[in-house]
């Protein structure tokens, strides 16, 4: 729970970034903490200076991003779309494809997929938080997401249904394949990875996959 007035060991700075795990930098404080909505994830991120943020139990917690976490993911998705078109599978999103994993959760996979049987009607969602749990979640790991972050993002997927996560770590270079939210294998640039059941047949080499860091002119 969210530290609360009523808790007096709670309700300090440090609780609530604990809870959250995240530093005091990505933490909105308009709306306070604790009275945010979906609304005000919809408001910041139609704004001028446009800001992306996950809700967490009526936090907001800003996104981090930096240009070579979104030039990756932007290259996933140039891999995974034509598999996922081709196979006639689902839809494919990037870093700010919003989705409702559960009431007072919209969570911001850097990457994702999602199976026509999970949307209804089998048709592309509308609203701009859909309330669908994707099949795959994909996190490229910043400099500022922590370890405790990242615990708590995954118990978010898995609870809410999501099947497979991959967690990629540009600085070493290798990508955590989680099929629980404890329960991971590591990959290396020597390694492939698939898609397991959520996407029967796909694979990408480790290494083409970070070679994409090292694309110059």
């Amino acid at each position: 729970m969210t530290p609360t007035i009523d808790d007096e060991e709670s309700n300090t700075i440090a609780a609530l970034l604990l809870h959250l795990g995240v530093g005091a930098d990505r933490v909105i404080l308009n709306p306070p903490p604790g009275h945010a909505t979906e609304a005000d994830v919809i408001r910041l991120e139609a704004a001028p200076r446009k800001r992306l943020c996950e809700l967490v139990d009526g936090t907001l917690v800003e996104k981090a991003m930096g240009f070579n976490e979104s030039s990756l993911a932007a290259f996933l998705i140039e891999v995974l779309g034509p598999f996922i078109r081709r196979n006639r599978l689902g839809l494919v999103a990037g870093s700010d494809g919003m989705v409702r994993l559960y009431p007072g959760r919209v969570r911001i996979p850097d990457v994702c997929f999602v199976s026509w049987d999970r949307l209804p009607g089998r048709k592309r969602p509308k609203k701009p938080i859909p309330d669908v749990a994707p099949n795959l979640a994909v996190e490229i790991l910043s400099r500022r997401n922590t370890r405790r972050e990242m615990e708590l993002k995954r118990i978010d997927y898995f609870k809410a249904g999501v099947q497979l996560v991959w967690e990629i770590e540009l600085k070493r270079r290798f990508v955590d394949v989680y099929t629980s939210a404890d329960d991971h294998t590591r990959l290396t640039e020597s390694d492939t990875l698939d898609g397991g059941t959520v996407l029967p047949g796909f694979t990408l080499a480790v290494a083409e996959l970070f070679c994409e860091l090292d694309r110059h002119g």
